[in-house]
């Protein structure tokens, strides 16, 4: 077991492990999943994929891999889109800043490079949107340069075949399994290295139940021996999370029409679209939502008896977590003209024309089930 490890606390089984990445690379050939941008060398591609499956297994992000590949087939393409549609073909896919960052990479792209990603680290780890992982993955995979790519797969493998200890999510731990990635990799091969690595993580060393019977690494590997497969990796416990509670408001008309408001500034769900929102320290009932909108100057409403609660959904998120009330109010009782943040929509085009926030595309659903 390497316990507060350094790289050089265990070089010499590194070097004695020369079969780590020919195993893998074995395996991968028998085992690897039939996906589209391991069909390609082209770097936007593969930009365009590691971007989507960060956060996102792929099960859930091929799709949108598909629908951006099939709507922007080139970067050119994607440069010149409006982010209004990038975040309507995003949505569900969560961390919208990853769509705003994709459209302003690509642009850096055409403008800077003629559309072709850098080949040089230093260049392109300055593109928005693109840390150590990405540059790294794009190099290795569209290139064949040597850089060593770390994802949770690749922490749990490292971590568990040499019985690594440190917190994966410290800047000590970072940097160790940074330095263990690249003493690993195979120089020769670094794509196929890199693919086998995440993939074995992915499919066989997996965080629940690893397949350690059938495991072609198990001879050499320490979890296994000292039976701590599920405690490797190590994490340090994250900061308890912000609670944050919302009040979504839905008035209807007769005639179709709702009203909705675009979410500014930095924080999350940037430039999308949502139902009027009242935001609370603490969960309100019908009295107090009411006294709520009676204080609020931009809003007039007539009585409470004109609102319901129809829905509530908790959400979380890596630092928050978000408990949402969703209420049906009368439109001829309430009131927004003052609000110049919020407007009319056709309700029917809401979700069709508007790239709209997570909560309000769950509430959206749940009333199509109703």
């Amino acid at each position: 077991m390497i316990r507060k490890a350094s790289i050089q606390s265990f070089t010499e089984k590194i070097n004695t492990s020369d079969s780590l990445s020919s195993i893998l690379q074995k395996w991968f050939v028998i085992n690897k999943r039939n996906l589209p941008w391991r069909h390609t060398n082209d770097a936007y591609k593969i930009w365009l994929s590691e971007i989507i499956l960060q956060q996102t297994r792929v099960n859930q992000g091929l799709p949108y891999y598909l629908k951006f590949e099939e709507n922007f087939p080139t970067i050119y393409d994607f440069a010149q889109a409006p982010e209004e549609k990038i975040l309507r073909l995003w949505q569900g896919l969560g961390y919208y800043s990853r769509g705003r960052n994709m459209l302003k990479c690509a642009q850096q792209v055409v403008n800077e490079f003629d559309g072709q990603f850098p080949q040089d680290y230093k260049q392109i780890i300055k593109l928005k949107g693109i840390g150590d992982y990405t540059a790294s993955a794009i190099l290795s995979f569209a290139y064949n340069l040597p850089y060593a790519v770390v994802d949770g797969n690749v922490y749990r493998l490292l971590s568990r075949y040499y019985g690594i200890d440190t917190p994966i999510n410290s800047t000590e731990g970072q940097k160790l399994f940074k330095a263990i990635a690249e003493e690993v990799l195979d120089t020769q091969n670094p794509g196929n290295h890199n693919q086998a690595i995440m993939e074995f993580g992915a499919l066989h060393c997996t965080p629940k139940q690893p397949k350690c019977e059938t495991c072609p690494l198990a001879e050499s590997c320490e979890a296994l021996r000292s039976n701590r497969q599920a405690s490797l990796p190590v994490k340090s416990k994250a900061k308890p999370k912000k609670k944050r509670y919302f009040n979504y408001l839905l008035a209807v008309s007769d005639s179709g029409f709702t009203y909705v408001q675009q979410r500014t500034g930095k924080g999350i769900w940037q430039n999308l679209y949502e139902l009027p929102l009242i935001e609370q320290e603490k969960p309100l009932d019908v009295d107090e939502l009411y006294r709520c909108l009676e204080d609020i100057q931009t809003i007039s409403i007539e009585s409470q008896n004109a609102i319901n609660k129809s829905f509530s959904v908790k959400h979380v998120l890596s630092h928050q977590e978000i408990f949402a009330d969703f209420w049906i109010v009368a439109h001829e009782a309430i009131d927004f003209s003052r609000n110049s943040n919020i407007f009319e929509v056709r309700f029917e085009d809401l979700e069709q024309e508007y790239a709209v926030a997570v909560l309000t595309s769950k509430f959206l659903r749940h009333l199509e089930q109703k």
